[in-house]
Formats: structure tokens, sequence, C-alpha cells
């Protein structure tokens, strides 16, 4: 099992800057790949970016390069989301999830651990 705990959300203005962080704990060893994904009201979940433990591989949706940077510090089995320049339209809820891909896939189906969740609100 591995265990992931989200922060860092809350509600920021447009234009604004938050960090989101993603602990891991448990058996972190069988999943090499850590993806965010978000979840607005009434639509469907949706990969933002994703990143491997062992090679620091990344991969971000399109829609949101250049705004949003992911990382991760092995040493504190941390991940890490940058999100800058928000938009009303970045509401949603956060989460951080776990796969045994080896490459960080966008698929939401492919990671089979899941953190609760963080709220991000960006007012206009």
């Amino acid at each position: 099992q591995v265990q992931l705990v989200e922060s860092g959300g809350g509600l920021v203005q447009a234009g604004g800057s938050l960090r989101l962080s993603c602990a891991a704990s448990g058996r972190t060893a069988i999943s090499d790949t850590m993806g965010w994904f978000r979840q607005a009201p009434g639509k469907e979940r949706e990969f933002v970016a994703g990143i491997t433990w062992s090679g620091g591989t990344t991969n971000t949706a399109d829609f949101l390069k250049g705004r949003i940077t992911i990382s991760r510090d092995r040493a504190k089995n941390t991940v890490y989301l940058q999100m800058n320049a928000l938009k009303p339209e970045d509401t949603a809820v956060y989460y951080c999830a776990a796969a045994s891909a080896s490459y960080p896939t966008p698929v939401v189906g492919m990671y089979n651990y899941w953190g609760q969740g963080t709220q991000v609100t960006v007012s206009s």
C-alpha cells in the first residue's frame, strides 16, 4: 500500500501562485510514477502533470505547459506542483496519485493509489 497526503491548496487571486505538496509513505518503491490530477465540479478528472521517482522524467498536460512545474524530493518522498499565473478555470480539487508505470502516463486508470485531494480556488 502507498499512502498519499496532499497539502498546499487554498484560495488565491487570479495571477497568483500556489505550490502543492504530496507526501508519499508506505511501499513507495512499487510506484515509480507520481501524478497530479484535478477535477472541477461536473467535470471529469484530468491529468495535470507526472514525474518518475527514479529518473525524474516529467510529463505535463499541453494546456498547462509554461504555467506549472512538477518536481520531486526523493529524500523526503515528496512531489511538488508549482502553479503560476493561476486562472479561475484552474479551480478544482487537485489529487496526487501513484502508479507502477515507468513513464508518467496521463491515463487515470493506470494509477493505483490516490490521495484525498486538496482544494484550489482561484478568484477573479
